[in-house]
């Protein structure tokens, strides 16, 4: 039987944590100071700026809902003036926006909406050739994101984004970082007008937190992005150096005010969930063919307060959650993979711990540890371990912001899985301008080796200025019945990074016994010193090249007792950014690396322990969206383990139309060694057709030769009202080896899900 006690005893410790957090509060909240902007305009003017072209917008009440068209022809527009004066980010930082932009902020007693007039001068050049919803790509068509800013604390958000073709995109912000996976219900509709395209955007009151109901003041923003002249234009000022993501940098945005919310009303949602499955698998312990499965779940998500929020599931499936795609990995540590599951990813960012995050690695990757990494939960050996009851708490009160979870998994005795309790609490507390210290404990209860596993830290990421940052954080984890004498881990990072050069300077430690088993950690036992310099001017008078990149790094590696160097790498890169968005890198790594023991490379071949010194070279070439193919290739080759190693890569898009694209990859890798030779190859493509916004059936193909594996999945995903689904998934596994003793079809699965969103 599952027992449920230890979730029990931690919900009931969150809601008392709650119930603090909830105290007494006026019915209304006083309104906050303006922060670096203008006094609001004065009627029938929308917006105000000061010198420094900072702005503050006035929104308008309507008394009638708006028609979501597109189309602009309700009467409000001809007598409201509209808002505009956009302001390049790139590639001209300051200067007006070549393209014009006018803008409405309305509400009314239930909605917000946000409403633009984009101006074109080549309206035949547009970019637009993504429609799926959520999908990063939008960023790389003619676009509109928007941020708002619902508590005007200059740090979390909430992000809407929105192409040409009516692909759109939700996110929410914590503490400058997006989450995509967040989802809530609104609608936009985008048409053609005269001169250019419109939209209009609705968003419930309900889809939003903020402080109490009255008047209020929020943070906003808003980004175009005109692909064919790869220019960025914000209303707020925002520095070249932030790129893109400076959206999300909320101490740049401009100020809202006018608005008026609704006295809090229930604020419940209900989504329960139905499921059939017919599952073949060939490997198990006694296989078994076209097993049939029902199954039903509910997730319950309630307002304690506006800025508190807490989730409840019971029974969770993950049956619809995309297959993750291959990868190649030829070094002796870990692959990360990242979450997908959306009861996981929502809140994911109240969790954050430490300023994680990769780019100071030469590869790209960080070595920081995870102390939370949601992918513990629920999945055991790369499969699926039932989720029997979770519970989160995640939001804002009385000045910190609070993250609490507790899940409760069930036993798969063939996965050697016992029934086991997750919990996380997060705190974290902003201080100065745009700083903030935190704490965070885990608890994995039985671990992985049948003990209880902890761990526990303390961080510190401060901002000073626009472009100084300083991270870092303890840490340590303990195992009941397992002694370890060094189970602490450590970093420290300092890092400035304007537009034109930048520098970054960090030591990070993490010791033999740490082991956090709710979490992530790539590698063990080694401490790591990492330097970089960057300098990265703009040809301002170049008519092809807008930036170029020199920089330098250095990783210097020895094992956590500071007794021997594990590794060093040397690393220098040149790039050139062209204004049609196309971007060349080169690069030249120097690299030493000590193996400790004897490392099983690929089948049949074995490196011997002991020191290496290789070299390499590298190219890259990426192409913008707006071509019909796009995406990135790269090729390299130099010394490995005393022989070479060869390869290259492809990995980008088709765009036959916004509707159907292709999107192929493949990775090769030719190594000979002395103690062996081998190719790891592996091919994938993924097909997506879109008829809207809210339908899409994508098919991923992915084939690795070497482990003499292909898999195929299919998945159609429809939002038939908002908020609520139908998916159908599809997906095998084969055996390529026709000498092995289980071929052809290993394992095959389809599931049909629908989920259904009820608001109170």
């Amino acid at each position: 039987m599952l027992d449920l006690r230890p979730f029990a005893r931690v919900m009931c410790a969150a809601t008392a944590v709650c119930l603090f957090a909830l105290g007494a509060r006026p019915a209304f909240a006083q309104l906050p100071a303006l922060v670096d902007a203008p006094p609001p305009p004065l009627a029938p003017a929308t917006i105000a700026r000061d010198a420094q072209n900072r702005a503050t917008i006035r929104a308008v009440r309507i008394k009638t809902p708006m028609k979501i068209d597109g189309k602009l022809d309700e009467e409000v527009y001809k007598t409201v003036p509209s808002a505009g004066g956009f302001i390049q980010q790139t590639p001209k930082p300051g200067a007006p926006a070549t393209e014009a932009t006018d803008f409405w902020i309305f509400f009314d007693e239930t909605n917000v909406y946000i409403s633009m007039l984009l101006h074109e001068t080549h309206p035949e050049r547009r970019v637009a050739t993504e429609r799926r919803r959520d999908n990063q790509g939008l960023t790389n068509d003619d676009n509109v994101m928007l941020v708002l800013d619902t508590f005007y604390d200059r740090r979390n958000a909430f992000n809407f984004q929105v192409n040409g073709v009516g692909g759109f995109r939700d996110q929410i912000v914590t503490d400058g970082s997006a989450n995509g996976a967040w989802n809530t219900v609104w609608d936009v509709k985008v048409s053609d007008v005269p001169g250019g395209q419109a939209f209009e955007m609705v968003i419930p009151f309900k889809s939003l937190r903020y402080k109490n109901g009255g008047p209020q003041v929020w943070g906003f923003n808003a980004r175009r992005t005109v692909k064919w002249k790869n220019e960025m234009s914000y209303i707020n000022p925002n520095p070249a150096a932030f790129g893109g993501p400076g959206i999300n940098r909320l101490f740049t945005a401009a100020t809202v005010v006018g608005i008026e919310t609704p006295a809090r009303a229930k604020n419940l949602e209900i989504k329960p969930y139905a499921l059939a499955t017919v599952t073949t698998d060939r490997t198990a312990a006694v296989p078994f063919s076209n097993k049939g499965e029902a199954n039903a779940g509910v997730d319950l998500k309630y307002g304690l307060t506006r800025g508190l929020t807490t989730d409840l599931t019971v029974n969770t499936d993950f049956a619809q959650v995309e297959e993750d795609v291959q990868q190649v990995n030829l070094t002796r540590f870990s692959l990360f993979f990242p979450e997908k599951r959306d009861f996981f990813l929502e809140g994911l960012g109240q969790f954050a711990f430490a300023g994680q995050g990769g780019g100071d690695r030469l590869d790209g990757t960080s070595e920081v540890p995870t102390l939370f990494f949601s992918r513990s939960i629920g999945l055991s050996r790369g499969q699926m371990v039932p989720v029997r009851v979770g519970g989160r708490v995640t939001g804002r009160a009385r000045g910190f912001e609070i993250g609490l979870l507790n899940i409760q998994t069930g036993e798969k005795p063939e996965l050697k899985a016992a029934s086991t309790n997750f919990t996380a609490a997060r705190v974290r507390r902003n201080i100065l301008g745009r700083s903030n210290v935190g704490v965070i404990a885990t608890l994995r209860d039985p671990a992985i080796a049948g003990t209880r596993n902890t761990a526990f830290g303390a961080d510190s990421n401060m901002r000073f200025y626009n472009f100084l940052e300083v991270n870092s954080y303890l840490a340590g984890t303990a195992s009941t019945g397992i002694a370890s004498d060094d189970n602490l881990s450590y970093r420290g990072r300092l890092a400035w990074v304007p537009d034109g050069y930048g520098m970054s300077l960090e030591h990070l430690k993490v010791g033999k016994g740490f082991n956090p088993e709710m979490g992530f950690v790539r590698r063990g036992d080694f401490r790591t010193t990492i330097g970089n310099v960057r300098y990265s001017p703009r040809l301002r008078k170049s008519k092809s090249i807008r930036q170029i990149t020199l920089q330098s790094n250095l990783e210097y590696v020895q094992d956590a007792g500071a007794t021997r160097m594990m590794n060093r790498d040397a690393k220098e890169d040149f790039a050139v950014e062209w204004h049609n968005s196309d971007k060349l890198t080169l690069s030249w790594l120097d690299q030493f690396e000590y193996l400790p023991a004897n490392f099983r490379i690929a089948t049949g071949v074995t490196v011997p322990k002991g020191s290496y010194t290789y070299r390499s070279f590298t190219g890259s070439y990426a192409l913008g969206q707006q071509r019909f193919l796009s995406g990135t290739v790269s090729a390299s080759r130099g010394s490995f383990y005393n022989g070479t190693r060869t390869t290259g890569s492809y990995s980008g898009r088709l765009s036959f139309s916004s509707r159907f694209v292709v999107e192929p990859g493949i990775t090769m890798n030719k190594v000979d060694l002395p103690y062996g030779h081998f190719t790891a190859n592996l091919l994938n493509s993924r097909f997506v057709f879109t008829p809207t916004a809210r339908m899409q059936f994508a098919s991923l193909i992915q084939f690795n030769p070497s482990a003499h594996n292909s898999t195929a999945s299919a998945r159609l995903r429809w939002e038939y009202t908002p908020g609520s689904e139908l998916f159908v998934v599809y997906s095998d596994g084969r055996n390529t080896a026709p000498a092995a003793s289980v071929s052809g079809l290993l394992n095959r699965s389809i599931a049909v899900k629908i989920t259904r969103l009820v608001r109170f």
